[in-house]
């Protein structure tokens, strides 16, 4: 169990404290499952009776709701608390959890002409290939394979049985999570008399610093050209990324999100659960796609998109499906009476 005072944290993460700086906290917890001896945040003001319901003993808070702490033993006054929530929160898991030993287990496999820092440390049955580059403190979990002529940046860390594929090059501070592949081949055949013919991927994956993949979420690797993750980029689990695709800087996707090739997507966009992307296009940056959108077309013009049909009744929604599938014959009966009282 972690022992911390209150004070300690503003020290170390700034903001305003109000009361005892020696209030002892063990944990970090939701407003409703909170303790005395809890940390907990409120980041919306909707949600302001269940601050007023907590138990928690400190609590982070705008400077808006400076008033509404009530008599706890201490609360921390930030411009943004879910920010402040997210920095304590690596704060805390640094000293929770116990880092990786530096060093080669004796199970791993770490093929001649790879190139270790002394600091790397490459766990139980991993596979490091030729020529392969591992950085400084980063972590290979587990099963986790780099595949030869590979780069892995500094205190990236790979979780077991994910996969980095041969010529990949990872940026430094990356997160791959259990069951990521990066540096499929990607989906390429050429049809010929009623089969398909493999076509051969020459392209590598390229991810800039501080990016985070998902579990079992896929990039694969590009045709001719590399496909590219800039700086940044969170993809949540089961996100797929086909060849060629160019994904800008800061720009996230939710689960099982799908992009078709060589479509090219800018900075600072958001994607919704199940988006999907067809191939070819081109979207700007601060884009924002909705749950389920299908993007048919490039887009040009920064701002939220979505094309979902909404959910309803049964009943009701066969009906509205229905009218839809006649709206074009309804259209042609709708001109055809205009024409007649002209």
């Amino acid at each position: 169990m972690i022992e911390v005072r209150s004070g300690e944290l503003v020290a170390q993460l700034g903001g305003e404290l109000i009361g005892n700086p020696a209030h002892v906290l063990h944990g970090i917890a939701a407003l409703e499952s909170a303790g005395e001896h809890h940390v907990s945040f409120l980041a919306n003001a909707r949600y302001l009776e269940q601050l007023q319901r907590s138990a928690a003993g400190c609590v982070i808070v705008a400077p808006g709701l400076r008033d509404a702490v009530g008599q706890r033993p201490s609360a921390i006054v930030t411009p943004d608390p879910y920010l402040y929530y997210a920095r304590l929160s690596r704060w805390w898991a640094a000293r929770l959890r116990k880092p990786a030993a530096p060093g080669v287990h004796p199970s791993a496999v770490v093929e001649p002409g790879a190139r270790l820092h002394a600091q790397a440390s490459v766990g139980p049955l991993a596979y490091v290939g030729e020529g392969a580059v591992v950085g400084p403190g980063a972590v290979l979990g587990p099963q986790s394979h780099v595949g030869a002529d590979a780069v892995i940046g500094e205190y990236t860390r790979l979780a077991p049985q994910s996969v980095v594929g041969e010529g990949c090059r990872i940026g430094a501070r990356c997160i791959l999570h259990g069951g990521a592949v990066i540096g499929a081949d990607g989906f390429g055949f050429a049809p010929h008399q009623g089969h398909w013919e493999k076509i051969e991927q020459l392209g590598a994956v390229v991810i800039g610093d501080d990016v985070e993949i998902g579990a079992n979420s896929c990039v694969d690797r590009g045709a001719l050209q590399d496909t590219m993750l800039e700086q940044g980029v969170k993809l949540d689990n089961l996100v797929h990324i086909a060849h060629n695709v160019h994904v800008g800087a800061h720009t996230a996707m939710a689960a099982c999100v799908g992009i078709a090739g060589s479509t090219r997507i800018g900075a600072h966009c958001t994607f919704a659960g199940q988006a999907g992307v067809v191939g070819h296009v081109q979207i700007c940056d601060h884009v924002h796609i909705g749950a389920a959108c299908a993007v048919t077309r490039s887009i040009t013009r920064p701002g939220s998109y979505g094309g979902m049909f909404p959910f309803d009744e049964n009943g009701v929604w066969d009906k509205n499906a229905a009218t839809l599938r006649q709206l074009y014959a309804l259209r042609g009966r709708l001109r055809a009476l205009e024409s007649k009282t002209r």
